[in-house]
């Protein structure tokens, strides 16, 4: 059974950085693509980054490129998000989910999720 568990979120204020984990299990981590997505209250959940098997290939959605950075160790079964210069508008509840295939970027293409992890930005 895969799981994946997030930790790391938190309050911080507008220009600050947190860092989130992703912890899996259940699974062969390095043949999984892992991906970032937030969630703000009352809207769709939406891409945030993604990373490919071994690390080699990352994309961003455009609000958070040159901010965000995802990576990932596959020694250690966990994938990070590396958030800088936060901004109100990035509070969301924020979910990690893996995939076999790299690069997608719809939530209904991942079947497997965390339970996500929340962070609110102040202004």
């Amino acid at each position: 059974q895969v799981q994946l568990v997030e930790s790391g979120g938190g309050l911080v204020q507008a220009g600050g950085s947190l860092r989130l984990s992703c912890a899996a299990s259940g699974l062969t981590f390095s043949s999984y693509a892992m991906a970032w997505f937030r969630q703000a209250s009352g809207k769709e959940r939406e891409f945030v980054a993604a990373i490919s098997w071994r690390g080699g290939n990352t994309n961003y959605a455009d609000s958070v490129k040159g901010r965000f950075t995802i990576d990932r160790d596959n020694a250690k079964n966990t994938v990070y998000l590396q958030m800088s210069s936060l901004k109100p508008e990035d509070t969301a509840v924020y979910y990690c989910a893996a995939a076999r295939a790299y690069g997608l970027k719809r939530p209904s293409e991942y079947a497997n999720w965390g339970q996500g992890t929340q962070d609110t930005v102040s202004s």
